[in-house]
């Protein structure tokens, strides 16, 4: 199919192995299918740029037409993944059956490119394409390229979230750019910003302490306060976070910001800072703080007239979100609605305002967001695993597993659809296949109480009740208000003759979550008691909740 694939990322960057095989495919592609082409838009042109002339633009997002000071959004690193599905799916139905690739210098390739081909090998059967992968090859020539093109990647990689290379690359133009100047602060920033995304707070708050050193410039202090001040504030990690040291960071940029003579620039950076301590109040549980704080930058904004609308654009969605955390359901519709319009093509934002009509029992509004979230870019495993939540509130079973499978083909270290579509596989009496996705999740996370649960039931409805017993206990302990895990095991109770403590166990986890079968189940252990009248109202209660 082709010459044997040079993987080594040195001589051109994130996706080398994808690029050559698009360049490859892609013409080819077009003279028989160009729907294909199109559908896959996104992922060809991040991958391979220079074939931008070949594959318009279909889905565009307002950040590509603004000016750098104005593309505040840097991908989350999951983007990689989404891009490493749609490739391929469009190298799966691109091939003629049968065909073979072989990829040298695999050790060296970029991550954005190992991820691909794990995508690639574990997705496409090899009697469509076989792929050999060596981890050796030939040595490029050294990087000899200027400052000028190493901004264009790093650039390039920081927009599209391919943030290895950002970051490898940034500190690349950092060491061959002078300190402090304007050059090197873009280098530094790029580099501190993919450097955090990726988890590596030591490295980026480094990056961030060399800007200190080698500027006295007033914004770039500012950022710098700011993107230290983020790396506690956004880790992921409840336990890593010091938000008292997050604090202090944060009212330094807002106290740098409010000095900077600019009025257009001090509106923006101090609005963006006045975010960033709202994210800090909010960790805090502090949400009225968090509110106004948000509020004041979406006040400054409007001063900014039709310039910066990504900051905009996030502002509305940040308030959206607290003003439904608070009970103001209306106005935060109005906010996802308001952010939704500034850029159409961005699926962030379907994704929650569809969650929060979910909420509110507007399925059909909450299903085309979701659809919406789906259409707008390469595959996003969330907005079917959403769907997918829906649909089982419907009852619509199988169209739900459908999603679910579809979320564990496009990741397979996605443990929540592997606990719901273990629960409903259970719930419809497919055991086998309930006790795989258990097994499963269990592989990537063990002691899961959500999965024990189900496990106990799949045990009980086999007659090994002591198994049973042992993986209810567990999830009992690990989980105790895991209404679930009570309820599986007030029917192993009632199934082993322990008819009292099967109406405890029915009775905490009616307390936890009162729902239909709990009251039917403890109707039936209240019968086997003689407590007849009990018996008769948990029969009434299940009736009106049904």
């Amino acid at each position: 199919m082709t010459p044997l694939i040079d993987g080594h990322r040195r001589p051109r960057g994130p996706y080398t192995v994808a690029a050559a095989l698009l360049r490859h495919l892609v013409p080819t592609a077009l003279e028989r299918d160009g729907d294909l082409v199109a559908a896959h838009d996104i992922e060809i042109r991040a991958a391979a740029p220079e074939l931008a002339d070949l594959v318009p633009a279909r889905r565009v997002t307002i950040d590509a037409g603004l000016p750098d000071d104005e593309r505040i959004l840097v991908p989350a690193p999951r983007r990689t993944l989404r891009l490493a599905n749609g490739l391929t799916e469009f190298f799966r139905d691109a091939v003629r059956p049968g065909q073979a690739i072989a990829v040298c210098n695999g050790a060296e390739a970029d991550p954005t490119d190992t991820e691909l081909l794990d995508v690639m090998m574990r997705r496409i059967p090899p009697g469509t394409l076989a792929i050999t992968l060596y981890s050796g090859g030939p040595e490029p020539s050294p990087d000899a390229r200027g400052a000028d093109e190493l901004w264009a990647l790093v650039d390039r990689c920081v927009r599209d979230g391919f943030l290895h290379a950002a970051a490898e690359l940034g500190e690349r133009g950092m060491s061959r750019t002078e300190p402090g100047g304007e050059r090197w602060w873009r280098f530094a920033q790029r580099t501190a910003t993919a450097l955090g995304g990726l988890g590596r707070a030591d490295d980026a708050r480094a990056v961030w302490d060399r800007v200190r050193s080698a500027s006295q410039d007033p914004a770039m202090h500012a950022a710098a306060a700011y993107g230290t001040a983020m790396l506690d504030a956004r880790d992921p990690d409840p336990a890593r976070r010091d938000l008292g040291r997050a604090r202090r960071w944060i009212n330094e940029a807002i106290a740098i910001s409010t000095l900077l003579p600019d009025p257009l620039e001090r509106a923006f950076k101090l609005g963006f800072d006045r975010n960033g301590l709202a994210l800090v109040e909010l960790r805090e549980g502090r949400l009225g703080a968090a509110l106004s704080l948000v509020e004041s930058a979406v006040k400054l904004a409007r001063e900014l007239g039709e310039r910066h609308p990504l900051h905009r654009m996030v502002l509305l969605a940040n308030r959206a979100q607290l003003l439904a955390a608070l009970g103001h359901v209306k106005e935060a519709l109005e906010d996802y609605t308001a952010a939704i319009a500034l850029d159409p093509a961005f699926p962030d934002y379907y994704l929650e305002r569809g969650n929060l009509l979910f909420k509110l029992g507007r399925h059909e509004e909450a299903l085309a967001d979701f659809e919406r979230a789906i259409r707008a870019g390469p595959p996003l495993p969330e907005a079917y695993y959403n769907r997918a939540e829906l649909r089982t509130v419907r009852g619509e079973m199988e169209e739900a597993l459908a999603d679910l499978g579809r979320v564990i083909e496009l990741d397979p270290a996605y443990l929540d659809a592997y606990i719901n579509r273990a629960g409903l596989l259970a719930a419809v009496e497919r055991d086998e296949e309930a006790r795989a996705d258990v097994a499963a999740g269990l592989g990537l996370e063990p002691g899961n109480p959500h999965l024990l649960a189900v496990l106990g039931q799949l045990e009980t409805a086999a007659g090994r009740l002591g198994e049973a017993r042992e993986a209810l206990d567990a999830a009992v302990d690990r989980a105790p208000g895991l209404a679930a895990a009570w309820g599986n095991r007030g029917v192993l109770r009632y199934a082993a003759g322990d008819l009292e403590g099967a109406v405890d166990d029915l009775t905490r986890a009616i307390e936890l979550q009162p729902e239909p079968d709990l009251y039917t189940n403890r109707a039936v252990a209240l019968r086997a008691l003689g407590r007849d009248a009990e018996a008769e109202l948990d029969e009434r209660r299940a009736g009106r909740l049904s």
